[in-house]
């Protein structure tokens, strides 16, 4: 079922829908994580948002769409997080080695355990496919950092997108596995600093 277009709105009717909107996907994006896209209903969904059946199609146009927009709401939110640990961490006027640690650290240790991503990687487990700017943006934004640091001569990065998913693999892809494989490592910080360490010097060793 095809969305359907809508006409321009006044303010405050405008201002109304897009409260309705809201209410629908914060239902949909709770319903999903907790039971499934197979099993949560269009029913259910409008019951939760306290909005008619009706007004999910209008919105919408079916649950498979209002599924997808529900997961690239969670994503634009963890690109806007990751996009201001890069410009915050990996600034030019930083040691590289140091840089690069904050910026894995943070994201290991703020973005990780955060409620937005622990709904995301669910919402993700469910498709098989993420929206291109969701899958390809973190790196795309690693690769533009990596080519700065390779003008002024701190890195080697003749092939920036391999050395991008390199850096990843070594450092925040390694400590989300350890993560899931022994969650209590969450309360014990200096395992992780010292797992990321490691593979950030593994890193430099390769590409500076």
């Amino acid at each position: 079922m095809a969305t359907p277009k809508t006409a321009p709105q006044a303010p405050g009717r405008q201002r109304r829908t897009e409260m309705k909107r809201a209410a629908i996907l914060d239902a949909a994006e709770e319903l999903f994580v907790s039971e499934g896209f197979d099993v949560v209903s269009v029913d259910a969904i409008a019951a939760r948002a306290e909005v008619s059946k009706r007004t999910v199609y209008d919105h919408f146009g079916d649950k498979r769409a209002l599924f997808h927009g529900v997961l690239e709401r969670s994503g634009e939110v963890l690109l806007r997080t990751i996009r201001a640990a890069i410009d915050e961490e990996l600034t030019e006027d930083r040691d590289l080695r140091e840089a690069l640690h904050a910026f894995a650290q943070r994201v290991t240790t703020e973005t990780f355990p955060s409620s937005v991503y622990v709904n995301f990687r669910r919402l993700h487990s469910q498709t098989s496919r993420l929206p291109e700017e969701l899958d390809d943006e973190p790196e795309r934004s690693l690769q533009e950092r990596f080519l700065r640091y390779a003008e002024a001569g701190d890195l080697r990065v003749p092939n920036p997108r391999r050395a991008v998913q390199h850096f990843i693999a070594l450092t925040m892809r390694l400590a989300l596995d350890v993560i899931d494989e022994t969650p209590d490592i969450a309360s014990k910080p200096e395992e992780l600093h010292d797992l990321i360490a490691d593979g950030v010097d593994t890193f430099l060793r390769a590409y500076s």
